[in-house]
């Protein structure tokens, strides 16, 4: 049977015990780290969130609580109370090493079986089965430090943007389903039969609505959801510091947001971000941005090759980075990690040619004459020990996308950038729109309320493909971590918009007539943006995946891996809604 903690309160958290304490009677909770038993001597390392304090049991010690203490194993879940004392062995590894507990009483609260992995950071364990046990990893002071970076980054925003006028207000999770961008989680509803909820991509009509309202400045850190496929950098359901403005243009948003992330910056890594940042043009950024992306479309547009010729004769482009001296790092191997890597942003394929000082191997050139394989590389200025990476598509999004995803995370595979080195900038004026082979019509880039620039109002029916809009996106070492736009306030335009993207009245007003009859009562200037909090926290620690960074993640699948989620519900619970299932996974 466990033990009480009745007569004991903990004073202080296991790292929060100093030098200074030494004399005075403590009392710490928390998991055994390890035990080191030595016949008349034991010593736990017991562990909590902070840290790790070493107790120590003697001959002195009471039999009981020696016998307890003794036959304490990994993850038990004591409670103890003694008088601080100076170690006669230090650990210079860790804060308390210095400072040991001699203990007078020892509770047991709860017993452990044998963890299947380390609780450790030096744990080996697969990502599989750390996050079937997650408890378990959590533990993990890796984990915990995510976590508290988390905590950290929502109060300052909290209180950053509370100290300038800003009100956090909740927008609702059950809402319409307005099929404009990934696709909606849909809700069913017990009491309307054969309707829906959806739950929010973002709170963007909602805080449209507030500057209509007359809120004025509204935050939110707020849940969002898509359903859409996973990558390293993806969540179906995630965390945004979500936020609105009204009476702005494009550079108040833009140094209210550098105030945030120069405050979380030095808060948080003790770093001075020097604003206002840079910016670039997306025009530019995704022809220069780091390895840059260079155009090969001329110099193959008349190859036999079919993957590229079908792509140029379809609309689209042949482009490609140059990796300098990456032929050792980049394996056959390596390589075709990164064609599974690209194939997630909806490229078909990734051609590649390894320039190594042995040997040249290549995906394509067999397939192209001397001529096109010499303009190639002359082109990128190869060389030997360089890499060259080739994506090739209809649709310039997916070349983009891909190209523009593969470089930041070529950056982090090879370690392009310094460790603590922290590089912020701007991408401003995207396309308004681009262009889906699958609906057949124009798309909005963002979403369909972002105002283009006044210079491009007059073609957004004329020519919708080269209209740029007022949309701005932060970028942090390469990745984007908040985007936003100045939003339209004028229904004229509103309605230009909808018609480019093939909305007729009748369908804008089923899915946006709420907002739309809201712009009729006057609606201020307005624009804002939404941060990734799930990726800032991941780029500042410097993860490899947002999983890391989020308590309990979904999987490649979209699944929960500790609760088993998705799961089967009753049939009575489907006939209350309606709902019958016509095909299950397995078919």
């Amino acid at each position: 049977m466990a033990d009480t903690m009745q007569g004991l309160k903990r004073t202080h958290y296991c790292a929060e015990v100093k030098e200074s304490d030494i004399g005075s009677s403590v009392t710490v909770a928390g998991f055994v780290q390890k035990t080191r038993d030595l016949g008349n001597l034991v010593f736990i390392d017991l562990r909590d969130r902070t840290g790790i304090i070493q107790l120590a049991f003697d001959d002195g010690t009471a039999r009981d609580i020696f016998e307890k203490a003794a036959a304490a194993r990994a993850e038990f879940v004591l409670m103890a109370n003694g008088k601080v004392r100076a170690r006669e062995s230090i650990n210079k590894d860790i804060p308390t090493g210095t400072i040991e507990i001699y203990v007078d009483d020892l509770r047991v609260l709860a017993k452990s079986e044998t963890p299947p992995f380390e609780i450790s950071d030096k744990t080996n364990a697969r990502e599989e089965l750390r996050l079937r046990y997650r408890y378990l990893d959590l533990r993990r002071a890796e984990m915990q430090n995510a976590l508290m970076l988390r905590h950290r980054i929502v109060k300052i925003a909290r209180d950053y943007y509370d100290q300038n006028r800003f009100m956090e207000i909740e927008t609702p999770c059950l809402i319409k389903s307005t099929p404009e961008g990934a696709r909606d989680y849909l809700v069913p509803s017990r009491v309307h039969p054969g309707k829906f909820y959806a739950l929010p991509q973002s709170p963007q009509l909602y805080k449209q609505i507030l500057m209509v309202s007359g809120c004025d400045r509204y935050m939110q850190v707020a849940r969002c959801f898509r359903d859409e496929d996973l990558r390293a950098d993806r969540q179906p359901e995630f965390t945004q510091i979500d936020l609105e403005m009204s009476f702005v243009e494009e550079d108040d948003v833009m140094t209210m947001n550098e105030g945030f992330m120069k405050k979380v910056f030095k808060e948080v890594h003790g770093i001075d971000i020097e604003t206002p940042f840079r910016r670039i043009r997306y025009d530019e950024a995704m022809a220069r941005f780091g390895l840059e992306l260079n155009d090969l479309t001329d110099i193959v547009k008349d190859t036999e090759f079919k993957v590229f010729r079908g792509a140029i004769d379809n609309g689209g482009s042949v482009r490609a980075i140059l990796v300098p001296d990456a032929a050792a790092k980049l394996s056959r191997k390596e390589i075709d990690k990164l064609v599974d890597f690209v194939k997630a942003y909806h490229a078909k394929g990734l051609a590649y040619t390894r320039l190594t000082a042995d040997a040249e191997t290549s995906s394509y050139e067999k397939f192209l004459t001397e001529e096109e394989k010499m303009g190639i590389r002359n082109a990128l200025g190869a060389k030997t020990g360089d890499v060259i990476l080739i994506v090739a598509d209809p649709q310039n999004s997916v070349v983009f996308a891909a190209l523009g995803a593969l470089r930041c995370e070529l950056v982090k595979r090879l370690d392009l950038i310094p460790e603590n080195s922290f590089d912020l900038l701007w991408v401003t004026e995207f396309p308004m729109f681009e262009y889906s082979e699958e609906e057949g019509r124009w798309m909005a880039m963002h979403h369909p309320f972002t105002s283009p620039r006044l210079e491009d109002v007059d073609k957004l029916l004329s020519d919708p493909g080269h209209c740029y809009a007022r949309a701005y996106d932060m970028v942090l070492n390469g990745c984007e971590v908040g985007g936003g736009s100045i939003r339209i306030n004028d229904p004229d335009i509103q309605s230009k918009v909808f018609e480019a993207l093939n909305l007729d009245e009748a369908t804008a007003n089923e899915r946006f007539g709420f907002l739309l009859e809201a712009f009729k009562y006057g609606a201020p200037p307005h624009g804002g943006m939404a941060f990734g909090l799930d990726r800032l926290v991941m780029l500042m620690l410097n993860k490899e995946s947002i999983r890391d960074v989020i308590a309990f993640p979904k999987v490649q699948n979209a699944s929960e891996l500790m609760t088993q989620a998705p799961g089967e519900v009753e049939p009575k619970n489907l006939d209350e809604l309606c709902i019958a299932i016509t095909r299950t996974e397995e078919e």
